[in-house]
């Protein structure tokens, strides 16, 4: 049996690769698992009964309510800008293109904060447009316009972020050939570019839902923390644990780790199908096909 030997520069020692993995499990365990753990221990110390009544209390089953309406609306929506950014960008050639790269990246430089403060700044009483606002009995902060553009604005990165780069990498080659052959732009999009994306799309939604729902500072500085109206989990929370009501705080806090949990495992679930939808098409390549050609005497 043939083994494929390593270049001797990419050999470590056995003692090194030990020490690597200990070190990367110790950080796991310390940073995630340990205090994953103590939520859920924290959330369920007083009992089932006291867990139950904390999620089901109504300012909880509001705050819930809320972030599921908020994760709901702001996924759609940043599908939709996802795609069209990354599309743009990867298809066309226009003035303001780096520009609108510089744009899309602008959230994760800014601190959640300052975005919250750019919208109170923006619409609040005392705001640009505050007056406007007032006059025809409009309300964005301080209420549930004002979490979703807080939201998407934290959010609207994560699609196109994972789409750019991977329709640079692929190309356009396989749509101008489906052009040139009479295809609409629909077509070539719902029969090429969408089946070539669809992974990504899925993961990079996966990511921006996420974050919706744990997202905080932007969100705190624009909900006002009215309870049972502008409250989401996450600040939910905060105010139980600030009036020391710590059981029902980490009860919350453990639904929102349940969410993490998933996220991941449909992260992990999605990631495994690409690798193997990778490996089939990989198997069924003409150059495959002909490798496995027995070689004629």
């Amino acid at each position: 049996m043939n083994t494929v030997s390593r270049p001797p520069h990419l050999t470590e020692p056995r003692s090194l690769q030990l020490a690597l993995i200990v070190i990367a499990l110790g950080f796991l365990g310390l940073f995630l698992a340990l205090p994953l753990a103590v939520v859920f221990i924290e959330a369920l110390g007083r009992g089932w009964q006291v867990y139950a009544a904390a999620i089901t209390d109504p300012d909880a089953l509001s705050a819930i309510r809320l972030t599921l309406l908020v994760a709901a609306v702001s996924l759609p929506l940043n599908l939709l800008f996802g795609v069209a950014a990354a599309w743009s960008i990867t298809r066309f050639q226009f003035r303001g293109k780096q520009l609108l790269l510089t744009l899309i990246d602008l959230p994760f430089s800014v601190s959640p904060i300052v975005a919250g403060l750019v919208f109170v700044l923006l619409f609040g009483s005392q705001g640009w447009l505050g007056e406007f606002l007032q006059a025809h009995d409009l309300k964005i902060v301080y209420a549930v316009p004002g979490i979703l553009l807080a939201t998407l604005f934290v959010t609207f990165p994560f699609i196109a972020r994972e789409l750019i780069p991977l329709m640079q990498a692929q190309g356009s080659e396989e749509e101008q050939a489906a052009l040139t052959l009479g295809a609409s732009g629909w077509n070539i999009f719902r029969r090429i570019t969408l089946p070539n994306i669809r992974w990504a799309l899925v993961y990079g939604a996966i990511l921006a839902n996420a974050r919706a729902m744990g997202e905080f500072g932007a969100v705190s500085v624009v909900s006002g923390h009215i309870r049972g109206l502008t409250n989401t989990m996450t600040l939910h929370v905060e105010i139980l644990y600030n009036e020391y009501q710590f059981a029902a705080s980490f009860a919350v806090a453990s639904l929102l780790a349940l969410l993490a949990i998933l996220t991941l495992i449909v992260k992990h679930l999605v990631e495994r199908k690409d690798r193997q939808g990778e490996v089939a098409a990989a198997q069924h390549s003409p150059e495959t096909a002909l490798a496995a050609q027995p070689a004629v005497a």
